[in-house]
């Protein structure tokens, strides 16, 4: 056992050897330091602690909001005018960030736990920097500019708490071995108080969280309502250009209960299917009418909407990433899609019984159907031949008038209002963003009659999230992915969720007694075997624990010496029973 002490020891310094330098790039021997951290360097330690909690939460923000992606990009088109994938450089610097954060935190972690002094290297302070000014400017810049999409973060929770919940508490429980160590290395009574109720405030505030966290999909499984019905947004824009007749086909085979669509008026009075002002990002307008690609897409009869072409953009810009998979033939149809109007998508839906939706958006001032628009709308759905009951009615525009015209329309609202006042306004049905209402809104719309669709959800946990809270209908630009979701991905009685809120604080309160204990008794057990052999230096060495390095080092040179001379043991031996280096002349080095 003992010849082989000196590659165990050998080992060791390679492992300090690395950690030190990686943090602080102290590799030598001499460079390193027991000293306590100077405040300079333990504010650091403050700043790292927090980059690395806000760069968690920008993390956990971004890994949720891929429901809304497209919508981001939508968003970064209309200030650019230039379509990309704006969420690939974000993903990319947010997953470096994050892991070079994260590693630095371990680091210091390792630091603490092997009594190192902590002493960051200028370079990762500027790392550390950098990676907290993004992450503000970050922050900023969403606040400002899509403010709206925060509402993800507790619509999430809903889905990820439970597990959140249990993530901490394995993670505040392991640190429990740091903390116990630190207070048995000690003899500062108010250190050791401090530490000690800090650790035990969070673990309590973790054992107490479940009382807080709420999701529907807590629930018992009896009470689960049936599967939402899903209703194709733009059709099937993940599997073919949105808002055409192939995606409406698409959306169809993947089971769809209904299609919803964005409806302009052309300038010679004809309804068509456009979601952009223009029809620069999603046609040829650029190539077949240069001098008018920034034009309204209202301005354009329907002669020269019906000669564009409507899929070339998307195997260009493929913003899906899903064109790759397609077949050639698959491919070619894409290629081959044009303008749709809503006449023909009318009569798509009519031909399968499936319900329709749209957002019908009023034409510019000048435009020659500013005023007729409503009815020139309700005179294509009337020569369509769809049964009125299949159409979900949402413009506010002259509502009374809609209803004496059409009166079987489903009269929807765009804007979420109470139960009473919808009923006084004949309004039967609401088509909110997934945001607006809440599982209880859900359950009192439910109550009182009135149906709810809620859009975009395109995400199976935020399907699961809304299918557990009720809702009769969703609206998703990914119908092809949602009916892979035949249940939702977690349902539990809240029995089930207390065993395992119960078993998992017990488990985790025994780990921390059991590391406390064992951590205080190799200590205790520690003095003890040395009691036989108590000499000054000794006595010097257990009142020197918050002395400078230098002072302790020369006491243990001395105490070595002492116990060799003894015949105690060899001095490699008692090199390592006192923590020194056996390789590392510490104290004659300084």
């Amino acid at each position: 056992m003992v010849k082989h002490q000196p590659l165990q020891v050998y080992e060791r310094q390679l492992c300090l050897s690395c950690l030190t330098g990686i943090y602080g790039c102290r590799w030598k021997r001499y460079q390193r330091s027991h000293d306590d951290t100077t405040k300079w360097e333990f504010l650091w330690s403050l700043i790292l602690f927090f980059t690395f909690s806000l760069l968690l939460v920008w993390f956990y923000f971004w890994w949720e909001a891929h429901n809304d992606y497209n919508e981001f990009n939508w968003f970064l088109y209309n200030r650019s005018g230039e379509w990309s994938d704006g969420t690939v450089p974000i993903l990319a610097t947010t997953a470096a960030g994050f892991t070079y954060i994260a590693f630095l935190m371990i680091l210091a972690l390792c630091h603490i736990a092997v009594g190192q002094q902590l002493n960051l290297h200028w370079l990762h302070k500027i790392g550390v920097s950098a990676a907290l000014l993004t992450t503000a400017i970050g922050f900023i810049s969403v606040n400002q500019t899509w403010g709206e999409e925060w509402a993800v973060i507790p619509v999430s929770l809903q889905a990820t708490g439970p597990f959140l919940h249990l993530g901490a508490l394995v993670a505040v429980t392991a640190l429990a071995w740091l903390v116990a160590g630190q207070i048995a290395c000690t003899e500062k009574i108010r250190f050791q108080v401090v530490v000690l109720l800090l650790y035990l405030s969070v673990l309590l505030g973790l054992y107490m969280a479940p009382l807080s966290i709420t999701s529907p999909c807590i629930m018992d499984h009896a009470n689960l309502t049936p599967r939402p019905d899903v209703i194709g947004h733009q059709g099937a824009p993940m599997l073919a250009p949105e808002n055409t007749i192939l995606s409406f086909q698409r959306a169809l085979q993947m089971n769809v209960s209904g299609l919803e669509a964005d409806v302009a008026i052309s300038f010679d009075g004809v309804p068509f299917l456009m979601r952009d002002r223009t029809l620069r990002r999603t046609t040829d307008v650029g190539k077949v009418f240069p001098a008018r690609q920034l034009d309204d897409a209202s301005s354009f009869n329907w002669t020269d909407l019906h000669s564009l072409n409507a899929g070339q953009w998307f195997l260009k810009d493929d913003p899906f990433w899903t064109v790759q998979s397609m077949a050639q033939r698959e491919v070619m149809l894409v290629g081959n899609q044009g303008v749709c109007s809503l006449e023909q998508l009318l009569r798509l839906a009519s031909l399968h019984n499936q319900t329709v939706v749209f957002s019908l958006r009023r034409p510019p001032h000048r435009h020659p159907c500013y005023h007729s628009w409503i009815n020139d709308t309700l005179e294509v759905i009337r020569l369509s031949g769809i049964p009125q009951h299949l159409v979900m009615w949402t413009p506010d525009w002259d509502r009374g008038q809609v209803r004496q015209v059409a009166p079987g329309l489903q009269q929807t609202s765009v804007e979420k209002l109470p139960p009473q006042v919808l009923h006084q306004q004949g309004i039967s049905s609401l088509l909110l963003r997934y945001s607006q209402a809440s599982p209880y809104d859900i359950r009192e719309f439910s109550r009182s009659n009135v149906s709810v669709t809620l859009y975009t959800v395109n995400e199976p946990w935020l399907f699961s999230v809304l299918w557990c809270s009720g809702v009769s209908s969703v609206s998703s630009e990914a119908p092809n992915i949602l009916r892979k979701v035949p249940y939702p991905i977690w349902l539990m009685s809240p029995d089930e969720y207390c065993l395992i809120w119960v078993a998992a604080d017990l488990i985790s309160f025994t780990v921390v007694i059991g590391i406390f204990v064992f951590q205080n008794y190799h200590i205790i057990r520690w003095r003890l075997s040395g009691m036989h052999s108590y000499n000054p230096e000794q006595i010097m060495l257990s009142a020197a624990v918050r002395r400078s390095s230098r002072d302790v080092n020369i006491m243990k040179e001395k105490l070595i010496f002492s116990e060799v001379s003894n015949g105690v043991g060899s001095a490699e031996d008692l090199y390592m029973e006192n923590g020194f280096d056996y390789y590392n002349n510490e104290g004659i080095s300084h």
